[in-house]
């Protein structure tokens, strides 16, 4: 029986990545060349750095992922690409040299939404069953998603104002920490303990995320201490804020998995490398008996084509097919 070779690009923000997977289970390559010690220079992506770095980069990515999996253009089925949601720019390099495999070679164009990608990251460790419930966190989302089939999409709740990485990142700005604010705040958070006092959000929707209140009662707390000549303990305050952060996203979870008919949890995105919001995620098993629950490896929390391969290999399955007309869509709902 034939095999299915699917080649996958991601370029939606500052990673240049290529993969391609073998009937939807073999990762053959994952080439990602990321531009993060450009960035963080700058204390974020700088859109227009990013989209002529993507440039430079994509050629010798495509030619270093097919090197590395021993294969050629021919003998590849498909052509993934990440549609959207990300940088303009960003997405509009990765699609365009899509579309050029895609015509040149006679190959089916997918199209893959990059949510779907990261939620489909976690085939690599599991198989999935269904009704699923994802929870995204990442740098520009932050979102439970129910898939009660595979690569059917419902959002059950959504953040109202900044992702959970955003606010991550603007708390670390405020500590002095270096971008990405993440792993910083992750590691700082180990050493401190439970001090400082911060307020939990409210949300119309029970569902429904809220990051800004959280991120200003950091900052509110940094001027008052500034005020009354008080040292600030960074340690007890990224602890703070990670534990009240991280506690939102779990009390949400729960709440979802209580109203509705799961068989398996889900952890997707970048804030997926969390240490603590990975204990958090392990300990749902114990509220939940009989729910499986997957966390994904470290490697494919981070953005790269190996989770748009492994998406967009089910996505061809279901005859979910582009033509050349295709175009950016940095706001692309999952749907």
């Amino acid at each position: 029986m034939k095999k299915t070779r699917i080649l996958a690009i991601e370029s939606s923000c500052d990673e240049t990545a290529v993969a391609i997977v073998e009937d939807g289970k073999e990762l053959l390559s994952n080439i990602v060349s990321s531009q993060i010690n450009v960035h963080s220079k700058f204390g974020g992506v700088i859109p227009e750095v990013a989209s002529r770095i993507h440039v430079e980069n994509i050629t010798v990515v495509l030619d270093e992922a097919l090197r590395k999996a021993g294969l050629t253009m021919e003998e590849i089925d498909a052509i993934a690409v990440t549609h959207g949601p990300g940088l303009v720019g960003s997405l509009h390099i990765g699609i365009q040299a899509a579309k050029a495999l895609a015509w040149y070679y006679g190959k089916p164009l997918v199209p893959v939404h990059h949510i779907a990608g990261h939620i489909y990251a976690n085939r690599f460790a599991d198989d999935l069953k269904y009704p699923l419930l994802a929870l995204v966190v990442s740098g520009g989302h932050t979102e439970l998603v129910y898939l009660k089939s595979e690569y059917s999409f419902e959002i059950l709740g959504t953040t109202q104002d900044d992702a959970i990485g955003e606010a991550y990142d603007k708390v670390a700005r405020v500590l002095g920490l270096p971008y990405p604010g993440g792993p910083a705040i992750d590691q700082l958070a180990k050493n401190g303990v439970k001090h400082y006092r911060l307020p939990k959000v409210k949300t119309e929707n029970d569902l429904d995320f809220s990051f800004s209140g959280l991120k200003s009662a950091v900052l509110q707390l940094v001027s008052k201490q500034t005020k009354i000549k008080e040292d600030i303990i960074p340690e007890d305050l990224a602890y703070a804020f990670q534990e009240a952060a991280l506690g939102e996203l779990i009390q949400k979870a729960k709440a979802a998995l209580t109203r509705f008919d799961v068989k398996h949890f889900v952890l997707a995105g970048g804030v997926a490398a969390n240490s603590r919001l990975r204990e958090k995620v392990n300990l749902l098993k114990d509220d939940f008996p009989g729910l499986t629950v997957t966390i994904p490896p470290m490697w494919c929390c981070t953005d790269n084509a190996a989770m748009i391969a492994m998406a967009g290999t089910l996505a061809y399955r279901a005859g979910l097919h582009a033509d050349l007309s295709l175009s950016a869509d940095p706001g692309l709902e999952l749907a």
